[in-house]
């Protein structure tokens, strides 16, 4: 592959630390959710992975559609990632949330995101790795 971006950010002291991009356009705290029995003061990897994805994810949504000529720009997607443990390590699984656009038919929304699903790089680079459920909204 021939890389058109690549972005880079580093992250220091964990999940309890900060991550900040190259550019410096990204600078945020990191803190364990409470659930994690952290302070939940600071995002986590998790919702990091989840805009992201998310984003992406929506973006595919857009490109499959104006190739099919079928406006989705009022789309909005909501990636849930979970994570849990498996073995003796840690497992992630996720859930893409597609509301589609008022008046768009069932069967079409779901090719769309079905679609979608095929062309995302999040969703190429998860496949097979970790679960990933769409549901159309």
């Amino acid at each position: 592959m021939d890389a058109l971006y690549t972005a880079a950010a580093t992250a220091t002291h964990g999940r309890d630390g900060r991550t900040v991009s190259s550019d410096g356009t990204l600078d945020l705290a990191l803190g364990v959710p409470a659930e994690m029995g952290g302070n939940g003061q600071g995002t986590n990897p998790e919702q990091l992975f989840a805009a992201g994805y998310a984003a992406c994810f929506g973006s595919a949504l857009g490109l499959v559609g104006r190739q099919a000529k079928v406006d989705v720009s009022d789309a909005a997607v909501t990636a849930e990632v979970g994570i849990g443990k498996q073995g003796e390590g840690f497992a992630l699984a996720v859930t893409l949330r597609v509301e589609l656009p008022e008046g768009l038919d069932e069967e079409t929304g779901r090719k769309l995101v079905e679609q979608a699903h095929q062309v995302c790089p999040y969703s190429n680079a998860t496949r097979g790795n970790i679960p990933v459920d769409l549901v159309i909204e």
